[in-house]
């Protein structure tokens, strides 16, 4: 765009018919004539004489003075999509090709169920699909559909040799000639329970380095318990290996937020051009922050300490006021809001569930290491999560995460 051109306007007084050679702005022009030159070797020359010429430079606004240069202004076009990011982490050498086609492919799995979430009252989405999960959980119609959706796209990257998924009762090898080497575990909808009352949903992932070659040989059925084994033990790995790791966020916004171990970023999709682009850069969790999230539901069930815990945030604080209790449901959701406002979120442990009801693969260890890349802390309560070394596939823990503050805190109580 062109830099616009100040104008000017003259305001010009002759007292003479005296000649002049040029006129340029904010200087006085003085005759040459001889009665002038005499005024001026006597000293009697005044601002009066009606030999002087003035010109006067003004600017639009009447200003005398010359005008300041104008700032090119912010092109408010200009955009970061999840691609364009991609490609310059790895020209700074913070992930490799590989990885950025893994992300990319999640990226695109991530848009086609937010187009599925939104049209699935339409579409007739809805609804249980009348199958159990390996946990002995009820399948909604879209963890199905979302499930294939994420394997179909790993697949398809030809960059994945491990897919692990909270629907698939082991992890699944990809064939030679579409395999790679990244491992990707996730859970295809977080919060599916929320799907058929169109509320907060989501999906989460994390990806880990190359381990072990796994492969099946599927016309050599002695080899395929072999093979899922190797899978296994390629898969259980702790959250502290993992190269990278992210959400995707489906509400009123869908919001694409990960992680490649250089802080937090986060992408809304924009649906006019169907990108990622980028809104927030490297996220900083608050401190500390006064909204905590717990199914209260369960109070009776927990132990003495945690209760006096929650007590506690019960209580007006310094001003007057306690903590404000949210529970969305839906781990993304409660993670999300968290980034942005600080806080604390707790699934922990109770009479009927001794170890939680979180996954530690899917979904506790690539929160907990969203969380600490934005500097917030991730615990079991006695330990930190990222240090939890999975011993089965769906290894449940119980999970305290959040604002570093909140999190220390919470640690006194259970001491």
């Amino acid at each position: 765009m062109a830099e616009a051109i100040p104008r000017f306007t003259w305001n010009t007084k002759f007292s003479s018919s005296s000649s002049i050679s040029r006129l340029s702005p904010n200087f006085h022009l003085l005759s040459t004539n001889t009665k002038r030159s005499q005024q001026l070797s006597n000293g009697n020359f005044s601002s009066h004489s009606n030999s002087r010429i003035q010109c006067e430079a003004a600017s639009l606004d009447g200003a005398k003075t010359a005008p300041t240069q104008i700032k090119k202004p912010i092109n408010r076009y200009e955009m970061v999509n999840l691609t364009t990011w991609l490609l310059r982490q790895e020209q700074a050498g913070n992930i490799d090709a590989e990885l950025a086609i893994v992300l990319s492919s999640i990226s695109l799995a991530c848009k086609q169920i937010a187009s599925l979430l939104q049209r699935s009252s339409i579409v007739n989405l809805t609804g249980a699909q009348g199958t159990v999960n390996i946990q002995g959980e009820d399948q909604k119609k879209l963890d199905v559909v979302s499930n294939e959706l994420f394997c179909n796209c790993l697949r398809s990257s030809g960059r994945t040799g491990i897919i692990a998924s909270e629907e698939e009762d082991v992890p699944v090898a990809v064939e030679e000639t579409y395999s790679g080497n990244y491992i990707v575990v996730f859970d295809p909808i977080d919060g599916s329970a929320n799907i058929d009352i169109a509320l907060t949903t989501g999906s989460i992932f994390g990806i880990y380095g190359p381990d072990q070659v796994c492969l099946v040989d599927m016309d050599d059925d002695s080899t395929i318990d072999q093979a899922r084994e190797k899978c296994i033990v390629s898969v259980c790995q702790p959250g502290s290996n993992l190269v990278a790791a992210g959400y995707c966020l489906y509400s009123s916004s869908v919001v694409f937020t990960l992680s490649v171990g250089n802080g937090v970023h986060a992408f809304t999709l924009d649906p006019a051009y169907g990108e990622f682009v980028l809104t927030h850069e490297d996220i900083k969790i608050p401190k500390a922050g006064r909204i905590y999230s717990f199914n209260e539901g369960n109070y009776d069930l927990w132990d003495e300490k945690l209760q006096n815990y929650l007590d506690h945030l019960r209580q007006p604080g310094p001003n007057g006021k306690p903590y404000s209790g949210r529970y969305i449901g839906c781990l993304v959701g409660e993670i999300h809001r968290m980034l942005l406002y600080g806080g604390i979120y707790g699934n922990p442990k109770n009479k009927n569930a001794k170890n939680g009801n979180l996954r530690l693969l899917y979904e506790c260890a690539p929160m907990s290491y969203i969380i600490e890349q934005a500097g917030g802390k991730a615990t079991d309560g006695t330990q930190r999560i990222l240090d939890i070394m999975p011993e089965q596939i769906h290894q449940r823990t119980p999970i305290f995460i959040g604002s570093p503050e909140e999190i220390e805190k919470l640690e006194k109580y259970l001491a």
